[in-house]
């Protein structure tokens, strides 16, 4: 595999995703790899429109600052100070596992977290996880968390 071909890692401001995120930069690292953050905004984004303010409807722009906003969040409980250099971040629009899937297709490998926002506890992977697993183009690591110290758990 190249050591230009990318690592994806999508992030929807969750925990999950924040150790997806350390993962990627681990295997980005270790791959000589660029890391891409990619969060996705799709029509019923309801964990994005909880943090704007309460009986509005949210323009597509404010939807899109949030999104970065919690990706920044993400990457400074990630990283701090200690971000990988070789780092881009993007918005996209439509459903996560559609996007991350589409975005495989020229990666050499797209991390995912177990669960994100509106994950259902009970559930051992998500829907948008459990696509990319079954989908992608390229080889999926799906990272659990162990709630004990935030790490990625079995």
């Amino acid at each position: 595999m190249s050591g230009d071909q990318r690592v994806v890692v999508g992030v929807d401001g969750s925990e999950f995703s924040t150790t997806a995120l350390r993962f990627a930069g681990r295997m980005a690292s270790s791959l000589n790899a660029p890391l891409e953050v990619i969060t996705c905004l799709g029509t019923s984004d309801l964990f994005l429109a909880s943090h704007l303010p309460e009986e509005r409807t949210a323009s597509t722009e404010e939807l899109e600052e949030t999104a970065k906003r919690l990706v920044e969040q993400s990457l400074e409980r990630a990283f701090g100070d200690a971000r990988p250099e070789r780092l881009t971040r993007q918005v996209k629009f439509g459903p996560p596992a559609k996007v991350l899937i589409e975005e495989s297709k020229d990666a050499q490998l797209l991390v995912v977290g177990r669960r994100g926002q509106g994950g259902f506890l009970a559930q051992v992977m998500g829907s948008v996880s459990g696509a990319c697993a079954a989908h992608a183009h390229c080889p999926v690591l799906v990272v659990g968390q162990d709630s004990r110290d935030g790490q990625p758990g079995e």
